[in-house]
């Protein structure tokens, strides 16, 4: 499973990956959890509100930091 964290490093940015990785540790699911903070990478995923999140290549969520147990169920979706 890969997770992108869309976002220019922002405060909002930093909370939904701090919450993703603690949602996975809870899941105890394997992902690689990469940041995404380049303009040209973020706009291939036609997200224009950040931070995003992008789960095997799927926006799931933008514009918002998501709540864990809204991200554990993004996960299990994917699953």
């Amino acid at each position: 499973m890969i997770i992108k964290i869309l976002g220019t490093g922002c405060t909002k940015c930093q909370a939904l990956e701090k919450e993703t990785i603690n949602a996975l540790a809870e899941l105890n699911v394997a992902a690689d959890v990469q940041k995404v903070t380049k303009m040209n990478e973020i706009m291939q995923y036609d997200v224009m509100l950040t931070p995003a999140l992008v789960i095997n290549d799927k926006v799931k969520s933008a514009g918002k930091v998501l709540k864990p147990e809204e991200i554990k169920e993004l996960i299990k979706q994917e699953l």
